[in-house]
């Protein structure tokens, strides 16, 4: 923060702590002409108000907590820009990506500073890390049938994946289902752990520009006609002839190829919708799909065990 709101920060904190001082110091002091103990000659409701003193337990408490907050902010940062005299600090901040965050990391071990979640995360590392290496000893097959495997699995899903593929991992417009056994790059075991370790990105180029809009429905038509949709024959006829600028991809038969990851347009099952207007809309603009890497993320023993729990999905044991 800023020099200035820095300033504020401290001179309202301390302010705060020193006004708790004087109220507290005001309040054990009989300011009346009334001795303690004495009726102060208010009555309400047959309740008489006695000039007593605080309990001498309850202002030690004030006193201590109030002790505690100086040495709090001394040793902990609280106070502005003041980083504390311990060098603690809960994470590294404004980092924005991975490599900044180990950056971060290993200048703070270097200077010798205590950052919590760095601690924590090599706390983890040293208790879960053994345990991850076993499972990555073991087959994803072999894993897949492990219900406490699949459980562990399950989890990291929920955390890291379940954002886009939903928790139940059924996906959504744009995101693909995990449950269907049908796969864009290969559903198995290998292909699957392939793709959370190195990601993916497809790429579907738009034709708006080089169909004009009968020619993008007779298109559309003719890929709906290949997954057994009763359509207009002669649309159909029609998009078949300009058919073969997509078969480059998803070959002649609409049936797609793995190796690149285009869509089999036979099964009748879409990733972003597969109405007409869809499909025409697909043809007009395009689609661009990005599945990040998680090898640096999760690691690939962690991999190991959400691919494994992908795998169990649409391979029931």
């Amino acid at each position: 923060m800023s020099s200035f709101w820095s300033a504020w920060v401290i001179v309202l904190t301390l302010g705060l702590l020193v006004a708790i001082i004087v109220l507290l110091r005001w309040n054990m002091k009989n300011y009346t002409d009334v001795a303690e103990g004495e009726e102060m000659g208010h009555e309400f409701d047959g309740i008489v108000e006695i000039n007593n003193p605080l309990p001498k337990w309850w202002t030690y408490l004030f006193w201590i907590c109030i002790v505690w907050g100086f040495v709090y902010l001394a040793l902990y940062p609280g106070l502005g820009n003041f980083q504390g005299l311990l060098g603690w600090k809960s994470s590294n901040q404004d980092v924005r990506s991975l490599a900044e965050s180990r950056a971060a990391e290993k200048r703070a071990e270097e200077e010798g500073l205590i950052v919590e979640y760095d601690r924590q995360m090599r706390a983890a590392e040293a208790e879960y890390g053994p345990i991850f290496a076993a499972y990555a000893a073991r087959s994803i097959e072999d894993l897949a049938a492990d219900p406490e495997a699949v459980a562990v699995g399950q989890r990291l899903f929920l955390q890291n994946c379940s954002q886009c593929h939903g928790s139940n991992a059924m996906g959504g417009p744009g995101f693909p289902n995990l449950t269907d056994d049908d796969w864009l790059h290969g559903g198995s075991p290998a292909k699957i752990k392939e793709t959370i370790i190195g990601g993916r990105q497809g790429a579907m180029p738009a034709f708006g520009e080089q169909f004009t809009d009968q020619q993008i429905t007779e298109v559309a038509t003719y890929v709906l006609s290949l997954s057994g949709r009763k359509v207009d024959p002669e649309l159909a006829a029609a998009g078949k002839t300009r058919f073969a600028v997509c078969s480059a991809c998803h070959g002649v038969d609409g049936k797609g190829n793995q190796d690149i990851g285009s869509a089999n347009l036979t099964d009748n099952i879409w990733l972003y919708g597969g109405s007409q207007a869809k499909v025409e809309e697909t043809l007009r603009y395009g689609r661009n799909g990005v599945m990040p890497a998680w090898k640096d993320i999760l690691g690939e023993d962690k991999v190991h065990v959400v691919a494994a729990y992908i795998y169990s999905l649409s391979n029931e044991q």
